[in-house]
């Protein structure tokens, strides 16, 4: 962990079948463009992965506070910066 105590991208990820890229980009997508977990299970599929919607809703539910948290802490340190 590091100073704030959130852990470091190395240990956010470890032990993941996955690589980050993959589970951020679902992530990601969920978040911005409403999509389904099966609508983003048939987007990896076309791009030669196969995953469970399921997967994604893990990923949804473990990864989702973690962003917010560093989101919000980013947001503060930028909020700092412009007074």
């Amino acid at each position: 962990m590091n100073l704030v105590g959130m852990l470091s991208l190395d240990e956010l990820f470890k032990g993941r079948h996955f690589d980050r890229e993959i589970i951020v980009l679902c992530v990601r997508w969920y978040l911005r463009y409403k999509l389904s977990f099966r609508d983003l299970v048939e987007m990896m599929a076309e791009r030669g992965l196969s995953l469970a919607h399921t997967t994604i809703m893990r990923w949804i539910q473990r990864y989702v506070p973690e962003f917010e948290r560093r989101w919000t802490a980013s947001l503060a340190r930028w909020a700092v910066v412009a007074r």
